[in-house]
């Protein structure tokens, strides 16, 4: 439940908690380690360090400059160093401080820390408390000398780190290396109040910042959201912005273009269901009209009037056929069956069921080929195609009634041309041409072979055949309307 109610939250409060919650994260992150966590820190940085150095001095320990190198740690990492035989007794030394445990501590003290190396592998790490020194009757033994007192009431931390080292000659040798640490409590008091202070002015400053940074990315996002719903109102002439950042920038430009094509396609819509009325209303009239006449007027009962039904419920079935036709193409429910034929026969026995049309009304229609050309498609599908060219070029061909059908060979493939003398195609309508009953010409009024949807069909066709097509037009000489096959 509390999920949902979150998500219901807008962007631009969801990502100022986002951000705050970053902030919070960041500052409790800073306090951990800055004040929790220093001392560990400060102790572990030590004790690498202690290593470290006394790793260096046992690879120069056969170094004529030994001491110079020695000096040279002491004063670079304020240590106290002493070099020791094997039984404690010091060869060298540098660094001694007031402070220092290792100058209090006895040859026995020294022989012990060796001892404990050798038996953890040449190695070991003592902590010394100076309580623990002062007080402990083992360590008085150790330290005979006594020790400065701890400032204040804090007990200063020594570390000291042994390490046996073999020379050259076969003679072994004992480093020890005297650290101390220093008390960081007023360190970590200095820093605990430097931090309320910076705790409240980042406080102060996320919020500022989130707040902008929520504003400043959702404002865009709010704009286009808005526009949505206008959008889904059926408002098709809103306006998305297309400010902000690159993506959202890039979402508004989309849109922008979504919104223009459903306003062409609604348009579109608007026309199909008109022609569609008109188509359907024109053969249904005269259907019943005639009907109407032969059953009431005597002697109208013709073999004219009947073969008038009988066209115009062929131009009907046609009508519906197509409808039907271009349907199952964008539903992808009828599929290409390919097979081998003769193309250049199948356009002539289409071109010869205009036969009845070149007599009555004076259309001449040429086909030109060179010779018979096989491809592999769907035969049926490359039928309609060819019917529907034909057809668009008899309804928009010039005053001559002149339609050419020509076929041509290069490079492996066949190319098909439809060419009519008509009026031509503007440029920028030539892809429009193929949408569903879209007319370049909205007021011709030559009676048309077939029903407005043609050259979608052929469109489809043609797409699942992947098979190149287009057309090339000039306004006022007329149109080309052409497609290629693969020639077997």
């Amino acid at each position: 439940m509390k999920r949902i109610k979150f998500e219901k939250i807008s962007v631009k409060w969801r990502l100022f908690i986002y951000l705050s919650i970053f902030a919070a994260a960041t500052l409790i992150l800073l306090w951990f380690m800055q004040v929790v966590f220093l001392q560990n820190f400060y102790k572990a940085i030590k004790v690498n360090d202690i290593k470290s150095a006394a790793n260096s001095i046992s690879k120069n320990i056969d170094s004529a400059d030994l001491q110079t190198y020695i000096k040279t740690i002491v004063q670079k990492k304020d240590f106290s160093i002493v070099v020791t035989d094997i039984e404690g007794n010091t060869i060298y030394s540098e660094g001694f401080s007031p402070n220092s445990v290792i100058q209090h501590m006895s040859e026995q003290g020294l022989f012990s820390l060796i001892k404990n190396a050798q038996s953890n592998n040449g190695a070991y790490l003592n902590r010394y408390d100076r309580g623990g020194v002062i007080f402990d009757q083992i360590n008085k033994d150790n330290f005979p000398d006594h020790l400065p007192k701890p400032v204040g009431n804090k007990m200063a931390e020594s570390m000291l780190y042994t390490k046996i080292v073999t020379k050259a000659d076969g003679t072994q040798v004992a480093i020890i290396l005297n650290a101390n640490i220093s008390p960081v409590d007023a360190t970590v008091l200095t820093i605990r109040i430097q931090l309320i202070y910076v705790t409240a002015v980042m406080i102060i400053f996320a919020f500022l910042l989130a707040l902008f940074i929520s504003k400043r990315i959702s404002k865009p996002i709010i704009q286009i959201n808005t526009s949505a719903k206008e959008l889904s109102q059926g408002h098709y002439n809103v306006r998305f912005s297309e400010n902000g950042y690159k993506e959202i920038a890039e979402l508004g430009g989309t849109l922008n273009i979504a919104a223009h094509e459903l306003s062409k396609t609604e348009a579109l819509q608007r026309e199909l269901i008109a022609n569609v009325s008109h188509d359907l209303r024109t053969p249904l009239t005269m259907i019943a009209g005639y009907a109407e006449a032969m059953r009431d007027l005597p002697g109208e009962n013709t073999q004219e009037n009947v073969q008038i039904v009988i066209d115009e419920a062929k131009r009907l079935t046609t009508l519906v056929n197509d409808i039907l036709d271009i349907s199952k193409l964008q539903a992808e429910t009828e599929s290409i069956r390919l097979e081998t034929f003769n193309l250049t026969e199948s356009i002539s026995e289409i071109l010869k069921r205009y036969g009845k049309l070149t007599e009555q009304e004076g259309y001449k229609i040429k086909f030109i080929c060179s010779r018979d050309v096989f491809v592999k498609a769907d035969e049926l599908k490359i039928s309609q195609v060819v019917y529907n060219l034909v057809n668009n070029a008899i309804t928009y061909t010039g005053n001559d009634k002149s339609v050419t059908v020509k076929q041509t060979e290069s490079q492996g493939k066949v190319r098909i041309e439809v060419v009519d003398t008509g009026e031509g195609i503007p440029a920028d309508k030539l892809n429009d041409i193929w949408n569903r009953y879209y007319k370049v010409d909205k007021s011709h009024k030559r009676a048309q072979i077939g029903t407005g949807l043609g050259l979608s069909i052929v469109k489809e066709i043609l797409i699942k055949h992947n098979a190149d097509f287009g057309v090339e037009s000039t306004v006022g000489q007329g149109s080309v309307f052409w497609f290629e096959l693969p020639a077997e």
